[in-house]
C-alpha cells in the first residue's frame, strides 16, 4: 500500500494500470479507493492504511479472508513480502442450515420454492449504504420492465423512494423485504445473480454459491473487488459508469440471463465454487493455514 500511495503523488491517469504490483495488472488507478486517491494522505483512512503496511512485515502471520486460487500471483508476491501469509476461507461460507433451523422472518425460501432454477436476481447493498433514490426507482423500474423475479433486501426507511405502485404491480413477480439470510439464499438453486456493492463479503459469498454477479460499487475496496469479479474472474458484470439506471440496469440483467456472457459467467462461477469447496477439503491449503494459525496463536 505504501508504493500505491507514492506512485499516486505522480500525475498519472485514472486509467492506468497498476501492473507494477505482480497480480494487480488487470486493475486501474481509479479502481483504488477515493479516499486514497484524492484525499489528504494525512487524513484518517490513507494514514490507516500506511501504518498498517509498516505493521503488517512486522507480524507472526498474516492472514486474510480468502482462498489460494482466487489470486495466486497477488499471494505469491505477498508471501515474497511477509513472514507467514495465509489464505483462510471463512468457515460460514461451506456450513449448512435446515430451513427449520434458518432464520427467514420475511418467507424468502417459500417464494424462491416456487421459482425455476437459476431464475432469481437478488438485490442487496450491505448493512452501511445503500444507492442514492433515483438509483434506488432505476433498479425497480428495470426489474419490473425485465420481468426478472426478484428478492430484494431493502430497509425499510428506504422502501418510501420505491415508484408508486411498484409493490402492487410486481406481488407475483418478487418481493421486497428489509432483511434476507443472504448466505442461504444464495445457495438456493433458484437464485441466478447477485446484485450487489461488491463488499468482499458479499463477493465471496457469491462465489461460495457459483452466482454471478452484478455490481455497483459504493465505497471503500468496492471498485477493486468489482473489478476482480468483472475483468479478473469473469463472473459478472459492473454497472455502466458505476450508477444504476433503468436501461443500464435492464442490459445487465439481459447479459446474465439471456446472452451468451451470462453463460460464460455462471461456468466461471461455477469453477470458482469448485475450487473454493476443494480449498477447505481436509487437504486443501485453507484447512491446512488454520492449523498453521493455530500454531502461531498458541505460541504467543
Amino acid at each position: 500500500m505504501v508504493i500505491i500511495i507514492i506512485y499516486l503523488l505522480v500525475d498519472v491517469s485514472m486509467e492506468e494500470t497498476l501492473g507494477f504490483i505482480p497480480g494487480m495488472e488487470n486493475y486501474r488507478v481509479k479502481d483504488i479507493p477515493e479516499e486514497v486517491v484524492f484525499e489528504d494522505l494525512d487524513s484518517v483512512f490513507p494514514k490507516a492504511l500506511y501504518q498498517m503496511s509498516l505493521a503488517l512485515p512486522r507480524a507472526s502471520a498474516v492472514f486474510i479472508s480468502s482462498f489460494e486460487e482466487l489470486e495466486p500471483t497477488l499471494n505469491y508476491n505477498l508471501r515474497s513480502k511477509l513472514k507467514r501469509f495465509l489464505n483462510i476461507a471463512p468457515l460460514t461460507l461451506l456450513s449448512s442450515t435446515s430451513e427449520k433451523e434458518m432464520r427467514d422472518p420475511h418467507g424468502c425460501f417459500a417464494w424462491m420454492g416456487k421459482r425455476s432454477a437459476a431464475s432469481v436476481a437478488y438485490i442487496s447493498f450491505g448493512t452501511v449504504m445503500e444507492p442514492p433514490p433515483e438509483e434506488l426507482v432505476a433498479i425497480a423500474q428495470g426489474l419490473e420492465s425485465s420481468k426478472v423475479p426478484f428478492v430484494w433486501s431493502l430497509k425499510e426507511k428506504n422502501m418510501v423512494h420505491l415508484p408508486k405502485g411498484f409493490l402492487d404491480r410486481t406481488r407475483e413477480q418478487g418481493i421486497v423485504v428489509p432483511w434476507a439470510p443472504q448466505v442461504e439464499l444464495l445457495k438456493h438453486e433458484a437464485m441466478g445473480v447477485n446484485v450487489t456493492h461488491c463488499g468482499w463479503n458479499s463477493v465471496l459469498e457469491s462465489v461460495s454459491a457459483g452466482v454471478p454477479m452484478i455490481g455497483r460499487p459504493i465505497l471503500a475496496d468496492n471498485r477493486l473487488n468489482g473489478r476482480a469479479v468483472e475483468v479478473v474472474w469473469k463472473v459478472g458484470v459492473m454497472m455502466d459508469n458505476g450508477v444504476f439506471t433503468k436501461e443500464g440496469f435492464e442490459k445487465c440483467l439481459n447479459d446474465v440471463f439471456v446472452h451468451d456472457d451470462g453463460k460464460t459467467m455462471k461456468a466461471n462461477a461455477k469453477k470458482l465454487k469448485e475450487k473454493l469447496h476443494e480449498d477447505f477439503s481436509m487437504k486443501g491449503s485453507s484447512f491446512e493455514n488454520f492449523k498453521v494459525l493455530l500454531d502461531e496463536i498458541v505460541k504467543v
